[in-house]
């Protein structure tokens, strides 16, 4: 009776470490300190992939998010419809999100379910400042390997508007580009201009222009008239505003668009209001993670229609959620836009994103300085639906103005002359006798040659360099 009873404890105790085991018993919680992203699996079976944390190793834990060793390269058998790891044995690898590492990093994954489309790793959100790879923000996301999903232009090109999915390291230094995706945010005819005021309207909307706007063509706002018709890429900074980032003369309107955020939304009648403009949405499809049940009022959404509007109406043939920030804890971001609803560094919304940056670095002026109207780049983790920012660079203050810089990094192409050639297709000057040249002279400009360069200025689609660097043989 004995030798039965201590036969019976052997399989019990046996059975406990195998149910131990299957769950991941042997690893430790890696830390999220090192703004790993959380993973986005899991099918019926897989494997859940490690959050990001310091040195070590470990096994991970079972289920759709797989908690890692301490390293956050663990991973644990899932088994159940619900990656539950409730039921079954292993299967095949999981459709995993992202995964963080020892070196602190955020990797995006592709199934956020946010709506953003942008997955659940790193986020960068803003105007391109530079090209070789891209540069947003300050930060240079290496592009190889992403992909690009562009509309309105053949090519990227600097002042563009851009979402990029990616890996960016915790203290917003270095970054891997996933997804890249850019589009136009209002195109159509101009029905004023305000040449004091640096604004112009189109598709009723205001159009506002600083010292950073791109001018693609043309030589300024001066060139904008009455009837032009008008390629822009912006920022939203508030109801029926846009802070241009380009500005692109068109001889001709195709397919107009407008974005904006929703204002007035009534869904008896299928309609809401951008601006001045009202929009009729009966006959649009939706994309960009909303439809007509989930949209609403204050949502920043992008609208394609076929034909102008007409007596301030405008039908709609698609309507796009634009500029999502994805809201798990954790998720590193990085934002450029125009602050709206200011009420203190504690809170105040950035393309509609509601922001703690009450214990950031504040550079570029005196944090007294920041409030509505303030174009602003911020880098911040996500906290229950907040980003809480970690720095906060002042780009540019109404009345004031602020630091532009555009950088190219690449190799010099159709080399004319100094004062014409091509870095990244993008047109450049260096024929000022004030550009300073690095590593060499501008006796050195030649195709195939690779520079850095950077300038302040683009006027009729050319960068008027203030720096030419040459890397070095």
């Amino acid at each position: 009776m004995k030798s039965h009873y201590q036969w019976v404890r052997r399989i019990l105790f046996a059975g406990a470490i195998a149910l131990l085991l299957s769950c991941g018993g042997g690893g430790g919680a890696g830390s999220a300190a090192g703004a790993g992203a959380y993973s986005s699996t899991s099918d019926s079976s897989g494997t859940g992939t490690g959050v990001g944390g310091s040195a070590g190793t470990g096994t991970g834990s079972t289920g759709s998010a797989g908690v890692g060793g301490t390293d956050g390269t663990g991973s644990g058998t899932a088994g159940g419809s619900d990656g539950s790891g409730s039921t079954g044995g292993t299967g095949g690898t999981g459709t995993a999100g992202g995964t963080g590492g020892s070196d602190g990093t955020a990797t995006a994954g592709n199934n956020s379910g946010d709506g953003s489309g942008v997955g659940s790793g790193g986020t960068g959100i803003g105007s391109v400042g530079g090209l070789g790879s891209i540069i947003l923000s300050g930060v240079r996301y290496d592009t190889d390997a992403a992909t690009v999903s562009l509309e309105d232009a053949p090519e990227l090109q600097i002042g563009m508007s851009v979402r990029i999915a990616g890996k960016i390291d915790s203290e917003f230094t270095t970054a891997t580009a996933q997804q890249v995706e850019s589009a136009a945010e209002l195109r159509g005819p101009v029905s004023a201009v305000d040449l004091p005021g640096g604004s112009f309207v189109v598709m009723g909307s205001i159009v506002t222009t600083d010292s950073a706007t791109v001018w693609s063509s043309g030589n300024g706002l001066p060139q904008v008239v009455t009837g032009s018709i008008v390629q822009v890429w912006g920022l939203p900074s508030g109801p029926g505003s846009l802070r241009a980032t380009r500005v692109e003369l068109k001889p001709t309107l195709t397919e107009p668009l407008v974005t904006g955020v929703v204002q007035n939304l009534d869904r008896v009648g299928l309609r809401f209001t951008l601006g001045q403009l009202t929009v009729q949405y009966g006959g649009a499809t939706f994309a960009g993670g909303i439809d007509q049940a989930t949209l609403s009022e204050g949502a920043i959404v992008r609208v394609r229609g076929t034909a102008a509007p007409f007596i301030g109406l405008f039908n709609a043939t698609k309507v796009q959620g634009w500029y999502a920030v994805p809201r798990q804890d954790a998720t590193p971001v990085q934002l450029a836009g125009v602050i709206t609803n200011y009420t203190g560094l504690n809170a105040f919304r950035v393309l509609g994103t509601l922001v703690d940056a009450s214990n950031a670095l504040v550079t570029g002026g005196p944090s007294s300085a920041v409030g509505n109207g303030v174009k602003v780049e911020l880098d911040g983790f996500m906290s229950n639906g907040v980003l809480v920012v970690k720095k906060l660079r002042i780009r540019s203050i109404p009345g004031v103005g602020g630091p532009v810089a555009f950088t190219l990094i690449g190799a010099v192409g159709n080399y004319q002359s100094p004062s014409s050639f091509v870095v990244k297709g993008q047109r450049v000057n260096a024929s000022d006798p004030a550009t300073i040249f690095e590593n060499g002279s501008v006796a050195d400009l030649a195709n195939g040659r690779r520079v850095t360069v950077v300038g302040d200025t683009v006027v009729d689609g050319v960068l008027i360099a203030k720096r030419v660097s040459f890397a070095q043989p």
